[in-house]
């Protein structure tokens, strides 16, 4: 508590000390308060050109029943989002980018980074629509100014005594994109200089609004305006009805126009007006206290004018005519005491206030998002600490010349709506999710929120953004998955410790605890293979584990779902080996992420293979997420070596998965294993000579719904007994695979027929070896132990040989081997059973049965299942 730093522990993930002080952080000079840093900038951006030169023609289109609804429908809309953002912007320090990096931070990179874009083309749009508003106002209070002009003589098809001129088009755009440049070169000089102008800007604005209210209660019936009835309860009564009707591009009803108004329109049109509550958070990087002036600066400037909206469509709708409503568009200027100039200083200067604003907001937006570095294309739009985003600036000028260059007020406004909306819903759906998922490091200084509030705040914004154009708003919410998608595929990984990250957590916990334990039905078995990646025999530098077994473990998938455990042991002393093992696991992840291989990669240090592979298979996974299926190479090295360790090592390993109850997958023949490219176009043939669960028959299905397997077809081959029913054998099997949906040849071999056929010069080669090395060695141990008094010893243990039955061994495996040289020459991949080491032989016999087995056969698995079907006949 005195303000030491305190050294914390590394983080597993980076690596990297971090420091913790208790200490006040110390605010540098130039950062801002509530007031000027948040308050401000959403006041001159809510109460903008929208509520003095349009709010009196909403009132008299809609009238004063529907304009109440249209405020408050917007307003909580705006009220509800500024709750989310409270508590999210209070949950922790923010850096720049506002509502970027919230939303960021709580939905991950790539929902940050597309709704930030979107953000900042709404803010570059929504400078456009100020400018066009200053400009129009100007050219309203200064005609002679204009070099264009448009005069309106006819209203609704009749003729009206005063002709009613309005801005033209080229007006506007000369003007727009000469104030654009100006605007420009103010927002240069920096943050400094624009909160030096703001009260400029503010305090005439605030002057303006006192002057229309005291017009409005000072007016009269003999006011020389032609409408301004005063306030006056027949007005109030004539204009709380609606009054929807077409109108030209002007805003003049006319029966001949080509705009409809309706309310869903004039949401489009109003919303603007109430947004603007991310301005203060659009400068987070200059705020001294983000976690209080946010919430307290937002809800303040929201509150204040909701309610003077609320105030203004009472007095509008009660002190002029609907005529008056709806062909001027300067109402407020008009009813202003004492004179229309005030207003008419005060909207140009609210309006380029929150240009301004605007055009502060959206570079530094941009900026941010450029800094994260998540996409390399943003890259020329980065900043240091400190400087000024002029690049950024710079593009978002060209944007809104581009959008001045439009002229249209009216088209603007709900293009600039739309990108607000999906923003405001991001942060809706950000709050929503961090506070239903409540993790131990949600806990927001802001006490007033729930994930109910936020979740009917993002409903809001969706059913508003139908309501205004159901066309605009697929283009806004495709456009946001399109930069979604580039950022998914282009971008960066960031890791932000992101809700969809918390929530993958809980829904996993969830469904393991809903798993159980209990034995996995067949129906919803999946095999969940544990790739033993430790190679017998050497793999290439930088390889952590060999290229074919990932390819293998894809192949025991059914369209990819499943996942894999790659599983490579270091032999040593843990406290030793720990951070060799760390960066292990490090390479080996990367190379299955490369692999493109659904997994995770786990390294165990262990005195030795054995001891770490029996931990291993004894603690992996949790619950019913446990390895099923172990996988590894056969060691085919071992004997041209003379690897004398591996035997031993391998049959432990094969005791070790039957007595933990796993079945077992040997590739023979690992390094000629096909890709997904190359082609295999001979059979997948089965000795199926045990009853394993139907593993061995699944296997052969997952294989054929493979690229590289899709053109084989599966041959079952039965071995019977010599006086047993082959026929009636063969129905059998073919009934049941049937009824398993599997199409397959059933091929029947009788005992006699294997007998009979002939035998390959090589294999009973092989076959003598074997039985050569089998008597020398057992030689070997009989006069070992004569010498030392002991019983036979192998491996350290003890043992009981039976000649006979080795001969037997022996003999069987020719015959297995021999007959899959003669029907399966042609296959593609050939199954088998994996016979069980017997007991009390030497691990070097079994070896030797094994080698015999896979002899002169180029791609074998050899398969184990365990004491689980794994498919079932029933639907």
């Amino acid at each position: 508590m005195t303000g030491d730093q305190i050294q914390a522990p590394s983080s597993p993930r980076d690596g990297e000390d971090v420091t913790i002080t208790f200490e006040q952080p110390k605010p540098t000079a130039d950062k801002s308060g509530t007031w000027m840093g948040v308050f401000m900038p959403c006041l001159q951006n809510i109460l903008g050109i929208i509520y003095y030169i349009r709010f009196s023609w909403i009132v008299g289109m809609a009238g004063i029943g529907e304009s109440l609804l249209l405020v408050v429908f917007c307003g909580s809309c705006t009220f509800l989002t500024t709750v989310s953002l409270s508590a999210i912007a209070s949950n922790g320090a923010m850096k720049g980018g506002g509502p970027y990096y919230l939303i960021g931070r709580a939905l991950g990179p790539e929902v940050g980074v597309s709704i930030g874009l979107c953000f900042f083309l709404g803010n570059a749009i929504a400078g456009a629509m100020y400018v066009l508003g200053a400009v129009e106002t100007f050219l309203n209070a200064v005609p002679s100014a204009g070099i264009f002009r448009e005069t309106i003589t006819r209203v609704n098809g009749t003729d009206i005594a005063e002709p009613i001129t309005s801005p033209s088009l080229h007006d506007l755009q000369i003007y727009g994109i000469v104030v654009s440049i100006l605007l420009c070169f103010v927002v240069f000089g920096g943050v400094k200089m624009i909160n030096r102008v703001a009260p400029a800007f503010l305090v005439p604005v605030l002057f303006s609004l006192l002057c229309i209210f005291v017009g409005i209660f000072s007016a009269r019936h003999d006011r020389p305006a032609v409408g301004i009835t005063g306030l006056n309860l027949e007005s109030f009564k004539n204009n709380w009805g609606s009054s929807y009707q077409m109108t030209n591009n002007a805003g003049i009803p006319d029966p001949n126009g080509k705009i409809y108004w309706d309310f869903n329109a004039l949401v489009g049109l109003f919303f603007p007006a109430v947004t603007g509550i991310m301005a203060g958070s659009n400068r987070s990087a200059s705020l001294k206290d983000t976690q209080r002036s946010i919430p307290v600066g937002t809800l303040a400037a929201t509150l204040t004018t909701t309610g003077l909206y609320v105030v203004s469509v009472l007095l509008f709708g009660a002190v002029s005519t609907r005529d008056k409503l709806l062909t001027d568009r300067l109402l407020s200027a008009t009813v202003a005491w004492p004179l229309p100039a005030i207003v008419y200083v005060g909207i140009i200067l609210s309006t380029l206030g929150a240009a301004l604003q605007s055009l502060t907001g959206a570079p530094r937006l941009l900026a941010a998002i450029a800094n994260d570095d998540i996409l390399p294309v943003l890259n020329y739009f980065k900043v240091a600490d400190g400087h000024e985003p002029h690049v950024a600036t710079l593009f978002t000028a060209f944007i809104c010349i581009g959008c001045v260059v439009i002229g249209n007020l009216d088209l603007v406004s709900p293009t600039s709506t739309m990108f607000y909306l999906v923003c405001y819903a991001g942060v809706n759906l950000s709050s929503f999710l961090l506070d239903l998922l409540d993790a131990p490091s949600w806990r927001p200084r802001w006490k007033f929120h729930h994930w109910g509030l936020s979740l009917v705040g993002a409903l809001l914004c969706i059913v508003i953004m139908f309501l205004i154009s159901w066309a605009f708003t697929i283009v806004s919410l495709a456009l946001a998955s399109l930069i979604y998608y580039y950022v998914s595929i282009k971008g960066k990984a960031g890791d932000w410790g992101d809700g969809f990250k918390s929530a993958y957590f809980q829904l996993a916990l969830r469904s393991l605890r809903s798993l159980g334990a209990n034995q996995v039905h067949p129906k919803n078995w999946y095999p969940i293979p544990l790739v033993f990646c430790r190679p017998w025999g050497k793999l290439p530098e930088n390889v952590p584990c060999h290229p074919k077994l990932a390819d293998f473990a894809n192949c025991m998938k059914k369209k990819g779902r499943g996942m894999s455990i790659f599983v490579s042991i270091i032999d040593g002393d843990y406290h030793e080996r720990a951070e060799d093992a760390k960066a292990a696991c490090e390479q080996l992840s990367t190379y299955i992420e490369y692999k493109q291989c659904e997994g995770v990669a786990e390294i165990v240090v262990a005195p030795n293979m054995s001891e770490g592979f029996r931990g291993i298979v004894q603690t992996m996974g949790l619950g019913n997420l446990k390895p099923n299926i172990i996988v590894m190479r056969y060691p085919e090295i071992w004997r041209r070596e003379n690897l004398t360790d591996i035997p031993a090592t391998f049959v432990g390993i094969i005791n070790d998965c039957i007595v933990a109850n796993k079945a077992v997958v040997i590739v023979k023949g690992l390094d000629e294993w096909p890709n997904e490219y190359q082609r295999q176009y001979g059979t997948i043939d089965l000795y199926w000579i045990v009853r394993d669960g139907g593993l061995m028959l699944l296997l052969s299905q997952l294989l054929l719904t493979k690229d590289s397997f899709e053109g084989c077809k599966i041959q079952v081959f039965c071995i019977a007994e010599e006086d047993s029913d082959a026929e009636g054998l063969k129905a059998d099997v073919k009934k049941f695979l049937y009824d398993l949906r599997m199409q397959a040849e059933v091929i029947v071999i009788s005992m006699k027929s294997w007998e009979a056929q002939g035998e390959q010069q090589e294999s009973v080669e092989a076959f003598s070896a074997a039985q050569q090395r089998v008597a020398s060695y057992l030689e070997e141990m009989k006069e070992q132990a004569r010498r030392d008094g002991t019983p036979l010893l192998a491996d350290g243990k003890p043992v009981f040989v039976e000649e006979q039955q080795v001969e037997k061994f022996l003999y069987t495996t020719l015959k297995l081997n021999l007959m899959i040289q003669k029907y399966s020459r042609m296959a593609a991949v050939v199954l088998v059973s994996l016979p069980p080491p017997p007991f009390n032989h030497p691990a070097s016999f079994y070896m030797e049965y094994m080698d015999l087995l896979v002899e002169n056969v180029p791609r074998l698995l050899i398969v184990r299942g365990y004491h689980k079907d794994v498919v079932t006949l029933f639907t």
